[in-house]
């Protein structure tokens, strides 16, 4: 087999893998334009009801804008101690370097549901269930890790010898990160700072765990709402988070590979 035809299948096995997981997804777009108080596939008629019953009822508003004000949050925190983790982590060359990047990319291992139950536990002796303060703390702990890995990975093609050069010209510390590292290695933290907004704005498993009437988030109005009486408009807004998702992640992907080719 010549290298043409041996790219042209693995582009077509790559073309099929990629429809194989994205067209379960693609299904609830045209379900969101249902004209009946149905999930049906195919739909029946045409209809914008379920996407002015998201923008309108308020359980569906406040949970978004609950969901968007913490993953906001989040993505900053997340961003700041990841990329400050990070940094400290490259300049460590001995076997202690590994182990505390083993134990911080932890909470993107360990399962889900084992996470939460540990949080769950230690919010109830805090009073923390519910709160605004709860999500932040349990979400920046499962987005620490994706800016730690995108971080990480532009300092890997960071050339230090750039920071010696300008500390031989006189430059202090501060006056080189500035104007050296953060600009070189700011594609890896943009794209750190998308993951943890998405991180925190899809999160359901933790969610569920310490949630309250009082503090829903948009993943977790769309359980409710899906196990309870399954309202169409889950699909109009899981059409909504399904492209905005996807331009975060395409923008966060583009932004790595930024990084590597600068």
């Amino acid at each position: 087999m010549t290298m043409k035809p041996l790219r042209l299948f693995l582009a077509l096995f790559c073309l099929l893998i990629a429809l194989w997981l994205v067209l379960p997804t693609l299904v609830i777009i045209p379900m969101s334009f249902n004209q009946n108080k149905s999930l049906a596939f195919p739909p029946s008629g045409f209809s914008w009801q379920w996407y002015e019953n998201f923008l309108t009822n308020p359980d569906w508003s406040s949970s978004f804008f609950n969901s968007l004000r913490i993953a906001t949050v989040v993505a900053i925190i997340a961003t700041l101690i990841g990329t400050l983790a990070a940094l400290g982590l490259s300049r460590m060359k001995h076997a202690g370097g590994g182990i505390l990047r083993a134990l911080l990319i932890t909470p993107m291992v360990v399962p889900g549901v084992v996470l939460a139950v540990g949080i769950y536990s230690v919010y109830l002796t805090y009073k923390l269930v519910g709160t605004d303060l709860g999500f932040v703390i349990a979400h920046t702990m499962l987005a620490i890790p994706f800016v730690l890995i995108a971080v990480s990975a532009s300092l890997e093609m960071f050339d230090v010898r750039l920071e010696k050069a300008a500390a031989s010209l006189g430059a202090n510390r501060f006056t080189t990160f500035r104007t050296i590292t953060l600009p070189l290695i700011a594609p890896g933290i943009l794209s750190g700072l998308l993951f943890a907004f998405v991180t925190s704005f899809d999160e359901i498993i933790v969610a569920l765990f310490i949630t309250n009437p009082y503090l829903k988030t948009l993943p977790v109005q769309i359980f409710t709402s899906i196990t309870r009486d399954a309202d169409p408009t889950v699909a109009a807004v899981g059409t909504i988070v399904f492209l905005a998702t996807t331009l975060l992640i395409a923008a966060g992907l583009l932004l790595g590979a930024r990084s590597k080719r600068s």
